[in-house]
């Protein structure tokens, strides 16, 4: 790994400087699937499991505040829905957390009413807890990552700067009906849920920080590529109640986020070490975005956004 003090080849050299493991013997299993991390299953001699999160090289490239991280996940563990945080190294950028005995959600269990509404309730607990270290905005992320995919000279899809001045109409729209920021995990794709057959979890908090909650909801949906139908059911259970608003809202987040991870995989593209060809999984993104972009309903969908401004609205849901 390129970032210093961080030897990715050697984890248990890392492992065995931190105190969780003292006095313990400890085999490693590496878990598949993370795509900015290597991440590893410990099991140990007492008979307790536990994650090691090792922060993939470049992390500042990608608007990834480790120490935010820890924090975070911490709090989301008070909440109930976060594994509880064990030790965090700065120094080794090492994030241990306590093995969750479930089952990782797919795509195609989050096409489901009953999933989404637990899904939902979730949200409704981590957006009403206390808020998070930092915060995350698609639109300022989306231009950190266009700084600097153009600085190093990394591959932008023909056509995407041509989408600028409509960017521009979503985040003037989207903050002037913005409420409150509220603690929010900004990265909610199946392989970051969990169930364990009692209850939901959320993993991973390396993008979290206080946002829209209508982003959450509608990158939710969008990272899942559920029907509209799905959306609707999703923002009312996490309501109580139908709201045109909030789901014309979370599309728009959910078109701004395609466009916005798009340069994420950008990134990764050029700088990652995963065996993963990002810049395919990017394009997809992008074509999806850029289909929104270019539909008839985006302008419909503003303008309902647009002429709740200044209304008021009925209070968002604390947590049961």
């Amino acid at each position: 790994m390129s970032e210093p003090g961080v030897d990715i080849a050697r984890p248990g050299t890392v492992l065995d400087r931190m105190s969780f493991l003292q006095g313990a013997e400890y085999t490693l299993e590496p878990l598949v699937g993370g795509l900015t991390n290597r991440n590893y299953r410990v099991s140990t001699s007492r008979g307790v499991d536990y994650v090691a999160r090792f922060a993939g090289g470049k992390s500042e490239l990608l608007s990834i505040d480790r120490d935010a991280e820890a924090y975070n996940s911490a709090v989301a563990a008070t909440l109930g829905i976060g594994p509880q945080v064990v030790e965090y190294s700065p120094t080794d950028a090492v994030l241990v957390v306590t093995w969750i005995d479930g089952s990782t959600c797919t795509d195609a269990m989050l096409d489901d009413p009953d999933v989404l509404a637990g899904v939902a309730a979730c949200c409704r607990t981590l957006h009403s807890g206390p808020r998070f270290a930092g915060t995350f905005d698609m639109f300022r992320v989306q231009e950190n990552y266009l700084r600097i995919v153009r600085e190093r000279g990394f591959r932008v899809p023909p056509g995407y700067l041509e989408l600028a001045d409509r960017v521009a109409v979503l985040d003037t729209v989207l903050h002037a009906s913005a409420d409150a920021t509220v603690a929010c995990h900004n990265d909610l794709l199946a392989a970051n849920i969990m169930l364990d057959g009692r209850r939901i979890w959320f993993i991973d908090y390396e993008y979290s920080g206080n946002n829209d909650r209508c982003f959450e909801l509608g990158n939710i949906w969008s990272e899942a590529e559920l029907p509209l139908d799905r959306l609707e059911h999703l923002v009312t259970a996490y309501l109580g109640r139908p709201d045109p608003v909030a789901v014309a809202r979370a599309r728009l987040f959910a078109t701004m986020a395609k466009y916005g991870w798009t340069l994420w995989a950008s990134i990764q593209d050029a700088v990652s070490d995963v065996d993963f060809d990002f810049w395919t999984w990017g394009l997809a993104k992008y074509e999806r975005a850029a289909a929104e972009f270019g539909s008839p309903d985006l302008n419909r969908l503003i303008d309902t956004v647009s002429q709740s401004i200044g209304k008021g609205a009925a209070p968002w849901p604390q947590s049961t």
